[in-house]
């Protein structure tokens, strides 16, 4: 399914080609909008079961470039960006929790840890060839959670669809001591300051 998301601006933009953000997240496309640019939404149909022994930096960018090739091979004439994002606790990859009882036991072993977020961003046009990537690795470190304090979040944030079972951009901020990266909404799930790079490179104002 696609979903165009149009932009009012005062001058008129002229782009030189169309933008396609190939997700469904929809923390992505409110990240997306902060760029001011008419960009579509196209969800990748793309398998994100971990390879034997795959490193969790290498799993985010391997996804992430899975997902902008599957979207570009429907719009070849589109820059599109994917990206995909992996929770790394001690060289384990976690993933999206998707229910209570997971996000339970991730945060448990989360407690008292520095957590590493991987979180992978590609651009690509197909007409042009163009395929670049990069990687933003954000070092999380927990506060030692209590279960009350585990339960009463999950509760009142329901995170079951991020990685890593918390919401750093809402109350999911409580549960950390230190948050170290050089690209502050990579976190969210999209690094921006990557991403508006990849975007320059093929050819995007910015």
């Amino acid at each position: 399914m696609s979903h165009v998301h149009e932009i009012s601006l005062n001058s008129s933009l002229n782009l030189p080609r169309p933008l396609v953000l190939g997700s469904t997240s929809r923390y992505r496309a409110e990240l997306m909008h902060r760029l001011r640019l008419p960009f579509e939404v196209i969800g990748p149909e793309v398998d994100e079961t971990p390879l034997a022994g795959e490193l969790p930096g290498a799993l985010a960018l391997r996804l992430a470039v899975a997902k902008a090739q599957a979207v570009a091979r429907q719009r070849p004439d589109a820059a599109v960006i994917g990206s995909d994002q992996v929770a790394d606790l001690h060289g384990e990859p976690l993933g999206k929790p998707g229910t209570h009882e997971r996000a339970v036991a991730q945060l448990t072993r989360m407690s008292g840890q520095t957590v590493r977020f991987h979180t992978a961003v590609a651009v690509v046009c197909q007409d042009i060839g163009f395929v670049q990537h990069e990687v933003a690795e954000v070092a999380v470190r927990f506060r030692t959670l209590t279960e009350a304090e585990i339960e009463h979040y999950l509760h009142a944030e329901q995170p079951y669809d991020c990685a890593g079972s918390a919401k750093s951009e809402g109350l999911g901020i409580s549960l950390l001591d230190a948050i170290d990266n050089d690209d502050p909404t990579a976190l969210i799930g999209l690094p921006l300051i990557r991403t508006c790079r990849l975007l320059r490179a093929v050819g995007m104002p910015i």
